[in-house]
């Protein structure tokens, strides 16, 4: 390699780096798929390498890299549909009895999001704070209804923060289209949640009822649940289309189908609220295999909203081992963490 081409090479990765993690997040609200928006940060990572040598300074290098994400971006969403939650395809129900809780891989479902927890101590809070209260599920749900271009508009300027004059130069249109498709994209939006810069910080689950709910869930304390749920509660658990609204319709959920086998629980944070990272077994001896991750939504002092992602492979890309020793007890999982 020549010697020029390997300073450019260490030049680009130094400067780049650094913007992984918030390309990350953008291609994420972009398209509402972890597993997606790391390969779409990859591709615009490698895109960005291969043209580093012909950038010219123009504009910033962060601008010319969420140009390059935003258009791998709407290039992989012109094949693809919204991703949704189950709530976003119909009525829950309160008949945990009578549901067939069927799995409907064909779904474009919306992933979960790693986010850092609130007592993790990092250089900006800010920005910390920013990022947990715009990859909130409810929000990116509601980014999923938007066309591609609607979307990105949106993103670029209520969330990251461009002009409309900017978003026009990264889009390659004019700043009257830009401010049409804001326009029509914040009608959509606003009837689902609020605009991102209107977010205030997401309220944080008490440490003391999120570490009830884990033991709760580790030992299969109905009681303790009830206590801890809203009496409106509801459960999600995607990829299965049914869920369940009320304490009644999740506690019966759980007597008859989660506490049958044995659970154990690691805290991490997903799309800014508590989460829990999920392992069972169905007999003693066997190791605790992987189950998904459960995003934790307080109301008030209680539980108002559990959206259970049951993809055993989401657990390994929140850090965290596809499975637990056999011997692991409860509470034992948390610490290590």
């Amino acid at each position: 390699m020549p010697a020029h081409t390997a300073a450019l090479d260490g030049r680009f990765v130094e400067l780049a780096v650094p913007y992984r993690e918030e390309l990350l997040a953008h291609c994420y609200r972009m398209v509402g798929s972890l597993h997606d928006a790391e390969d779409l940060v990859q591709e615009t990572l490698l895109r960005a390498w291969r043209g580093y040598a012909h950038f010219d300074g123009r504009a910033s290098l962060r601008t010319w890299l969420y140009r390059i994400a935003t258009n791998t971006c709407l290039t992989a969403l012109g094949s693809t549909h919204r991703r949704v939650l189950p709530s976003g395809l119909g009525t829950g129900t309160s008949d945990s009895a009578g549901a067939a809780l069927r799995r409907q891989e064909e779904v474009l479902w919306l992933e979960p999001f790693p986010t850092p927890a609130p007592a993790v101590p990092e250089t900006d809070p800010a920005s910390i704070v920013a990022l947990r209260d715009t990859t909130r599920l409810a929000l990116i749900a509601a980014f999923q209804k938007l066309p591609a271009r609607q979307r990105a508009a949106l993103v670029l300027v209520d969330v990251v923060g461009y002009t409309p004059a900017e978003v026009a130069e990264l889009l390659d249109v004019t700043v009257t289209s830009v401010r049409s498709l804001l326009q029509r994209a914040r009608a959509t939006i606003a009837a689902d949640a609020p605009e991102p810069e209107r977010v205030a910080a997401t309220p944080d689950l008490d440490a003391e009822l999120l570490e009830r709910y884990m033991r709760a869930f580790e030992t299969a304390d109905t009681a303790e649940l009830a206590r801890l749920l809203a009496a409106d509660v509801e459960y999600e658990m995607p990829p299965v289309p049914v869920w369940f609204t009320g304490r009644d319709a999740v506690l019966d959920h759980h007597v008859r189908r989660v506490f049958r086998l044995e659970c154990r629980g690691v805290p991490v944070s997903a799309n800014g609220f508590p989460a829990l990272a999920t392992y069972l077994r169905a007999s003693a001896g066997e190791p605790f295999a992987a189950h998904g991750i459960q995003v934790i939504e307080p109301s008030g002092v209680q539980i108002g909203r559990i959206t259970v992602f049951l993809d055993p492979g989401l657990v390994e890309r929140f850090g965290l081992p596809a499975s637990l020793p056999a011997g692991t007890a409860a509470g034992d999982a948390a610490s290590r963490r």
